[in-house]
């Protein structure tokens, strides 16, 4: 049968048989249920009535009009904060332990073992370390001198908390986004770097002119990840504090999922969860944009 066909039409059915398992299993299981999302967040449907009354726009203006629904999403910025933050010191101990310091890779196994364990137990860890009055931070505060600081509430207080919950994320993502930096630095050609230094060129001049450039697709990959991840918390907040102290930390997501399983408002919810994409989409593109006026690295 195939030996009569020709060569490009034999190609054709062999990528065809090949890409209809995985492309059925993704229209199946992800475009399939986007669509259904769509269309669920045009309605007032709770979850289980067969009856889904079509409201249009109704959800959309009920999250931009609300400031309990859309405010939330102030909540997410110190998150964004610590996750620049987090990068910082990721490229930091990236460019340290990709010299020949000795014991690297105890260093390195060191700073990436958090981002291995359990999100659940991380933030159950940091509940005792965060505790007011037994806490680990406190006593170790308590132990230098810094008395009145040592007896602030951590999760307590509306001003801290969600920085206390992004330090935990720094903590924990630091090190993945390290061991992507320094596969990025082992990547650069070491001849770059040889005709800097006969060039005369200082550490922080080969750092500025070289290894930040030709780390910018990694940065970029490693910010989007930063971006998405600050829009998409849960975990932190809901274990530790719930949303508490008076919703202060309540992050999106977590507003999302309390108002379909709580409120059985699947409609509503379901339109927040299609605004939370068209952020991520634009906070994606804005960044790309400000990230690629320097030019294209190559």
């Amino acid at each position: 049968m195939f030996g009569s066909m020709s060569y490009l039409k034999q190609k054709r059915i062999i990528i065809f048989t090949f890409l209809l398992v995985p492309v059925t299993l993704l229209l199946l299981f992800t475009y399939y249920p986007a669509s259904k999302l769509v269309y669920f967040s045009f309605t007032s449907w709770d979850g289980y009535s067969p009856e889904k009354p079509w409201v249009g726009l109704d959800n959309y203006r009920e999250v931009f009009s609300n400031p309990d629904i859309f405010g939330v999403f102030a909540h997410n910025f110190a998150y964004f904060i610590m996750g620049l933050v987090q990068n910082v010191i990721a490229i930091y101990f990236a460019v340290i332990l990709n010299t020949r310091l000795r014991g690297k890779n105890v260093f390195r196994l060191l700073l990436f073992l958090p981002y291995i364990m359990n999100g659940v137990a991380v933030a159950f860890m940091f509940g005792y370390v965060f505790d007011t009055t037994q806490g680990s931070l406190n006593l170790f505060l308590n132990s230098i001198g810094l008395t009145q600081l040592s007896e602030t509430s951590w999760l307590g207080t509306k001003g801290l908390v969600n920085y206390a919950l992004a330090s935990t994320g720094l903590w924990r993502f630091m090190g993945y986004n390290m061991v992507i930096y320094i596969a990025s630095l082992q990547a650069i050609p070491s001849d770059i770097y040889e005709a800097a230094k006969i060039d005369g060129a200082n550490a922080w001049q080969t750092f500025w002119r070289i290894t930040l450039p030709n780390m910018k697709p990694v940065i970029q990959l490693n910010l989007f990840l930063t971006v998405t991840g600050a829009l998409e918390v849960f975990d932190l907040p809901f274990v530790l504090t719930k949303g508490g102290p008076a919703g202060a930390s309540q992050t999106y997501v977590q507003r999302v999922v309390e108002t379909a399983f709580a409120y059985n408002n699947y409609g509503l919810a379901s339109a927040m969860s299609i605004i939370l994409l068209f952020f991520v989409i634009l906070v994606v593109g804005m960044q790309q944009f400000v990230l690629s006026r320097g030019g294209s690295s190559k």
